[in-house]
């Protein structure tokens, strides 16, 4: 077994934080400590040493694990001499965000809007409801369809120009027309 190893203040602060706000994300606290702590880790970690270090249980680190792969947050690497499975984190926090939002809009996006739509298809020939919630329907799937084709174009903007425009904040704002 592995012996308990302290984090540093600040990185145990981050795990800490990083846990919690993914509890606002939707995401169990545990994966994200998790993939926190891989994120500051200098080499990659066995899941012993992870559950040991964070001081979690064996089958939740297991787990929490899978689900980082799924969401393809951490990978496998294979170290010379040792059977064990060890992991690391994807360090590129623009790769980062864009996996995390790629699963978002698979789990979240795509499914309202394939809802909407049959909601609305539904509710276009059905005479009991009420024009009023057929065009606040009609309004939410073109919000959620424009956020759609919004990621969409988002995600083929080099990095630098996407930078830059998050730089430009709202000033962006400015260069559209229509409105101020």
């Amino acid at each position: 077994m592995t012996e308990t190893t302290k984090l540093p203040d600040a990185i145990e602060r981050f795990v800490l934080h990083w846990g919690e706000m993914g509890g606002f994300w939707g995401v169990n606290r545990s994966v994200a400590q998790i993939h926190a702590f891989l994120m500051t880790a200098d080499k990659p970690m066995t899941a012993e040493d992870i559950a040991v270090t964070l001081e979690m249980a064996r089958s939740n680190v297991s787990n929490s694990l899978k689900e980082l792969l799924a969401w393809n947050l951490i990978r496998r690497v294979p170290i010379k001499g040792d059977r064990r499975e060890h992991f690391e984190a994807e360090t590129d926090v623009w790769e980062v965000a864009s996996r995390i939002a790629a699963g978002r809009k698979a789990k979240e996006i795509d499914p309202a809007v394939e809802t909407l739509r049959a909601c609305v298809a539904e509710a276009e020939t059905d005479p009991t409801v009420s024009p009023v919630a057929l065009k606040r329907l009609k309004e939410m799937l073109e919000f959620t369809e424009t956020i759609d084709r919004w990621y969409g174009q988002i995600t083929t903007v080099a990095r630098p120009k996407l930078m830059a425009l998050l730089k430009l904040g709202a000033r962006i704002a400015a260069l559209v027309p229509g409105g101020k």
